[in-house]
């Protein structure tokens, strides 16, 4: 287990937690005043009431709820979303309607899931020359279907 401080940005919003013990992710829950409609084809920026603080060896990755993409062609439009570990704002998520009917969100619906994940940092070594390989610089279906 590693430890997330989380804050509450309203005493009304409910606190994530895991549904199963096999659980990965928790679900994020809308934190809105008033119903929103998102129409067909178009995203919604989607508040949580939340905010986060943890280790930067971590990120946090929002990403869809299957049961919403499965029904309701419903995503998260820039998934996975990362929370960096240096973020202290409150918690959105950018939602997708894919469908062809209006989606409707209310307060306390679940939206998304977040997840923590290790973050392996990159150390740069410039090089004149990268290694051979058989693919080379092939790339966008040169292997094939």
């Amino acid at each position: 287990m590693v430890k997330v401080l989380i804050k509450r940005l309203s005493p009304e919003v409910e606190l994530p937690s895991y549904k199963t013990q096999g659980a990965s992710g928790v679900d994020l829950m809308a934190y809105i005043r008033s119903t929103i409609i998102i129409k067909p084809k178009t995203s919604c920026l989607i508040p949580t009431g939340l905010s986060v603080a943890f280790s930067e060896d971590y990120e946090i990755q929002i990403r869809p709820r299957s049961g919403l993409a499965a029904k309701n062609n419903i995503s998260v439009l820039n998934t996975p979303g990362t929370i960096d570990s240096d973020y202290r704002g409150e918690i959105k998520v950018i939602i997708y309607n894919h469908g062809n009917e209006d989606f409707i969100v209310n307060k306390n619906d679940r939206i998304a899931q977040m997840i923590l994940t290790p973050v392996l940092k990159i150390e740069f070594e410039e090089a004149e020359e990268l290694p051979e390989t058989v693919r080379g610089d092939g790339g966008f279906g040169s292997t094939g279907k």
